[in-house]
């Protein structure tokens, strides 16, 4: 949770009068229907006492799930009605069997600032206006077609980390993490404007807050009614200042392209048409069945630059970080990518077919490190039941895949990282086999993963068949901090600091 314990005791204290003049039974009344089991309920904070001090909420709902046994458990979580499918027959039941009706999003305070100036595609309703969106993010963008176009911008910027990193002198650890997060937003930005971002470093500082405050378990968002709370904590201003913010920006890079866009034009240079062109082509056209809007453009611009960046880059220090932790699995990867590629200067995405092992070390980081661990939440449309429970309309549906994917019941040595576990396993990460959905599953699955998983796996082996990897002095490889941030995504708490040793010399134009 953002806030103290005492925020939540003294919430108590003031709602007191409140909680006497109600005299609720929370235990008591359903109102007839048949909830799923959960944890003790107190009157007005309902199951908020179960997760105060937890600041990683995906790990305390599994914990509780576990004591309870449910792979479907409620919570009321403040005044939000809270349903966690922790349990691979509970989540296909979601996003699945009922996966229309669960379709859309819930909009706490906070969100709803985040579309303020138009709807993107992370939280539009489902519907028309959606299903453009999402169209619109595959032609431009996510299609397999679109992902292959850039493959020269992501070997060019690829390079430029690699050049980066050689250059740290001998003895100076590189921050590996602040690089991969400028070298993959920057291959994303350049994917979607077709240049850099001007305001690249102002730009991943907002997108921090914002991730921050995207979590969602704030007490604003909590007890969405209270004018009182809201006043007291601001998250819902501090979100709309921040999404103000980041419009701002995204409204710079739209200037910066067509700016650039117009000097291509005066030299008579032609390029492909990127995300940005279309969504203005298709605006200035105006044929569309639903309005789109210079909000919704850069709503949509602000959604595709976050998911691709954000979930990207947190993979990949996961995956470096449990490679370093484990030697045996770095000491294959680098064997096999260095005896297939033979001393090769520059690895280009054609040599991606050669390597099998990154591709399993990939897979199981998304096993154990899901970017999203609790997946995007969605609101229920209507009356339902999931595992012959009820789930009344309105209610929030969270679905535990970090839980899912570390239970014991459906994984060998479930807590260990073991990449070859999926040697000869047909399990993909394509939402088909519901203990493993770290991008999701149904119509709200992510729609970028070709895009994320190509970024990926060029910089996990760019990375590795460079360089040979080393932990500041005196840390064994066990000792490496793998401590979680909680935010929509989990991150490392702490930067990822290493000493990188050329071993394959590179070839740069940089």
């Amino acid at each position: 949770m953002e806030e103290p314990t005492y925020y939540i005791c003294l919430l108590l204290v003031l709602l007191l009068p409140c909680l006497l003049l109600r005299n609720i039974n929370m235990q008591a009344n359903n109102n007839g229907l048949r909830l799923p089991p959960g944890p003790r309920r107190l009157p007005v904070i309902g199951s908020l006492h179960h997760l105060l001090g937890k600041q990683l909420i995906h790990r305390a709902m599994a914990d509780l799930a576990n004591r309870l046994d449910a792979p479907l458990m409620y919570l009321k979580l403040g005044e939000i009605p809270v349903m966690v499918a922790t349990s691979p027959e509970a989540a296909r039941e979601v996003m699945r069997t009922h996966d229309i009706t669960f379709a859309s999003r819930p909009l706490s305070p906070t969100m709803k600032t985040m579309m303020t100036y138009g709807q993107g595609l992370v939280l539009a309703p489902y519907g028309n206006h959606w299903r453009l969106l999402r169209k619109i993010s595959m032609l431009g963008l996510l299609s397999g077609h679109r992902v292959q176009s850039f493959r020269d911008i992501r070997e060019d910027e690829i390079m430029r980390l690699i050049t980066g990193i050689a250059a740290v002198p001998p003895g100076v650890a590189v921050n590996l993490s602040k690089l991969i997060s400028v070298h993959i937003a920057d291959s994303t930005v350049r994917a979607i404007i077709g240049d850099k971002l001007e305001r690249r470093e102002e730009f991943l500082e907002t997108l921090e807050e914002k991730i921050k405050l995207d979590s969602g378990f704030s007490l604003s968002n909590l007890f969405p009614s209270s004018r009182f709370v809201n006043f007291i904590w601001g998250t819902t201003r501090q979100a709309l200042l921040n999404h103000q913010k980041n419009m701002e920006l995204i409204e710079c890079a739209v200037k910066q392209h067509e700016k650039r866009k117009a000097t291509m034009v005066e030299k008579g240079i032609a390029e492909e048409e990127n995300l940005v062109d279309l969504l203005l082509r298709m605006q200035k056209d105006g044929d569309l069945d639903v309005p789109l809007t210079m909000g919704t453009i850069k709503s949509l611009i602000l959604d595709l630059f976050n998911a691709g960046s954000e979930t990207s880059a947190t993979t990949l220090q996961w995956a470096i970080s449990e490679v370093i932790r484990n030697p045996k699995v770095m000491r294959r990867a680098q064997d096999e990518l260095r005896n297939n590629l033979s001393g090769k200067q520059k690895i280009t995405e054609d040599d991606l077919a050669k390597v099998k092992y990154v591709k399993l070390i990939i897979k199981e980081t998304l096993r154990l490190h899901p970017p999203g661990p609790l997946l995007l939440p969605r609101e229920c449309g209507e009356l339902c039941k999931i595992m012959s429970y009820d789930v009344p309309k309105g209610t929030t549906m969270i679905v535990n895949a970090w839980a899912i994917s570390r239970d014991p019941k459906y994984w060998d040595n479930a807590e260990e990282f073991i990449p070859e576990r999926f040697e000869c396993c047909s399990t993909d990460f394509k939402g088909g086999d519901f203990k493993y959905i770290p991008f999701g599953a149904g119509k709200r699955m992510c729609p970028g993963i070709a895009f994320a998983h190509v970024n990926i796996e060029l910089a996990l082996c760019s990375l590795l068949y460079h360089f040979d990897w080393q932990l500041q002095s005196g840390l064994a490889p066990c000792e490496l901090n793998m401590t979680e941030a909680m935010g929509i995504t989990i991150r490392r708490k702490n930067d990822l600091h290493l000493h990188a040793i050329v071993r394959v010399p590179f070839l740069s134009t940089h």
